[in-house]
Formats: structure tokens, C-alpha cells, sequence
């Protein structure tokens, strides 16, 4: 049985020009770029509460760490390093090996440095910091949305939550449906190139985890203002809008979450050059509705009637 430093050292410790010194020390050492700022996130994924524990470990790794990409995105930073914590119930090389191998697909499609962390026996559990950059003013905050604004979504809402409601036995797909559905799920796609591009464009935004009414409503109260959405006009895959006219699967594009899209507010006299942005980088963008001065969130229905919502999104304690 591997010791935790032989499954370090095995499958963790990959030196990387992003680091002055990664794993293998009590710190690791970093250089900052001239003239940038530091950005910093974390997040922790735990068995049966963000993935079963039969779900494989390559899409664990992938996801465990996308997931704290696409916070980076969201505030229009590089992702440069990260360190990866995890609680194994026992030492299993095979699954440690494959969530590796998802963890560094992720990290070299993105360019990140895995440069530290921990192992330790206990239930199964996933903690990861990541660390970008970003110019000095440029970071998209939560906290600057205005009166007129457009209210952006990157892309298609609804396929994480219905592929887990499907496997919750609690919506009847298609084999190929579900399929289709899992990739949001299982593999996010984080937006990085699209918050890089919305620097100096966006005046606020965040990551769509918890769910487009529950993480739009961050940018609301941090910005004191309210918004006017319309159901019809947020982008859903083929599958999604194929029983988009049923009311569970409405409340799941409004409410499911964990699709990782960028939700970001900027001026109409951007519309078109922010269409333009999206189009070159193969994203289905699209505008939802707009910020307004009264502080109430508006959700329009498939008949442009309001919709009554008891729940915005997923809250851990809810």
C-alpha cells in the first residue's frame, strides 16, 4: 500500500515553469507578475454532496479543479497556480492515478500549475486554492452593476441539473440525452478566454454554480440594484429545450446551477461587441433581460407573465 508521500510523488509532483519552487516543500514559491494583481479562490468538492463516489475519478479530477478555473474566470484572471487537498477513505493507487490524470488534463488545458498541498485518510473529499493574475482595476467584481444593463449568460443553462435529476431518478431521459446532459455535469467548461476578453467591457459577473437566480441575486444586493429576466430568452442545449415547456424543467434552468456559464452585466452600447467576442470564441451568449433601479428581481415566464419562485438555487444548509 502507497504511503501518503509515495502518492505524491507518484502522481502530484510535476515540476512547472509557473513556479519558482511546487510540490515537495513545506511552501511552495511563486513570482507574481510585474504589475498584476493576485487573485485567489477555493473551493472544496465532498462525496455525495457534489459527486457520487462511483463517478470516475477522471472526471472528479477534471472537475475539482474546473471549478475553481472558472471563479478565475468569472473575475477576468489568468489561472496560473494551485494546490489540490484531498481525504482518501484509503490509499488507492488506481483511483488516485486516474483523478490525476483528470486533474492535469484540466490544469494543462488551462495552463495552471499544480504547486502543493496534502493528503490524509478520511472520508472522500476534494479542497483546491487556485491563484491567478490580473492588471491592477481590471477584475469583474459582483459590485458594479448599473441601471440599463444587459444581463449576459455565456452559454446553455440546465443540462448539469436535469443530467442529475435523471440520475436521481427523478426526470426520464434518454440514454443519449443523458449523455448529452452529464458533459455539463461531469466535465465544465470554464470560461476563461471569454472573462479575459470582458475586462474593461463587463461591469460585473460570476460563475453560474448555485444556480442563474440564486448567483445573479450575489450581483444584485452587492450592487443595490434589481433585474428583469425572461425565461424564453436563456440559451438551453437541444435536449433541455425539448421539455423546456414542462415546470420542473424551467425551475431547473432558473434554479439547477452547476453548468459553470458566466452570468456578467455590461452597457447595451456593448451589445454588439460582446456578441461579436462570444460568436469568435463558439459560445451560444445571450442577453436575458436587463439591470433596473427598483431592487426586486423579475422572472417572465414562457407567456412573459412573472413566475412565482419559492427557491432561487442549492444552499449547502438549506
Amino acid at each position: 500500500m502507497a504511503s501518503e508521500f509515495d502518492l505524491i510523488k507518484r502522481y502530484f509532483n510535476r515540476p512547472h515553469e509557473a513556479a519558482i519552487l511546487g510540490v515537495g516543500d513545506d511552501a511552495a514559491l511563486i513570482k507574481v507578475s510585474a504589475g498584476m494583481e493576485l487573485a485567489i479562490s477555493a473551493d472544496m468538492m465532498i462525496a455525495n454532496t457534489h459527486f457520487y463516489p462511483d463517478t470516475s475519478p477522471w472526471l472528479i479530477g477534471w472537475k475539482s479543479l474546473a471549478v475553481n478555473i472558472s471563479d478565475m474566470a468569472a473575475m477576468g484572471a489568468q489561472p496560473r497556480w494551485a494546490t489540490l487537498a484531498i481525504a482518501l477513505p484509503r490509499s488507492d493507487e488506481n483511483w488516485v492515478a486516474k483523478f490525476a490524470e483528470g486533474f492535469f488534463a484540466c490544469a494543462d488545458r488551462f495552463g495552471v500549475a499544480l504547486i502543493g498541498g496534502d493528503t490524509t485518510r478520511g472520508p472522500l473529499a476534494i479542497s483546491v486554492q487556485i491563484m491567478g493574475e490580473t492588471p491592477p482595476g481590471a477584475s469583474l467584481l459582483r459590485s458594479n452593476a448599473q441601471p440599463g444593463d444587459n444581463i449576459w449568460v455565456s452559454g446553455p443553462l440546465g443540462d448539469a441539473a436535469l443530467a442529475l435529476a435523471a440520475i436521481q431518478g427523478h426526470y426520464r431521459l434518454t440514454h443519449d440525452e443523458l449523455a448529452d446532459c452529464s458533459k455539463a455535469l461531469h466535465q465544465p467548461q470554464p470560461r476563461v478566454h471569454l472573462g479575459l476578453a470582458l475586462r474593461g467591457l463587463a461591469h460585473s459577473a460570476l460563475d453560474i454554480s448555485d444556480g442563474l437566480l440564486a448567483d445573479l441575486g450575489h450581483i444584485l444586493e452587492r450592487s443595490t440594484v434589481g433585474a428583469e429576466i425572461w425565461l424564453q430568452q436563456i440559451p438551453t442545449s437541444e435536449t433541455v429545450s425539448a421539455y423546456s415547456h414542462e415546470p420542473l424543467v424551467q425551475k431547473l434552468i432558473l434554479t439547477g446551477g452547476d453548468d459553470y456559464e458566466l452570468c456578467f452585466t455590461a452597457s447595451a452600447n456593448h451589445r454588439d461587441r460582446i456578441t461579436h467576442i462570444t460568436r469568435g470564441l463558439g459560445l451560444n451568449a445571450a442577453v436575458i433581460g436587463n439591470i433596473t433601479q427598483e431592487q426586486q428581481l423579475i422572472v417572465r415566464g414562457m407567456d412573459n407573465k412573472p413566475l412565482t419562485l419559492k427557491e432561487h438555487g442549492f444552499d449547502h444548509f438549506a
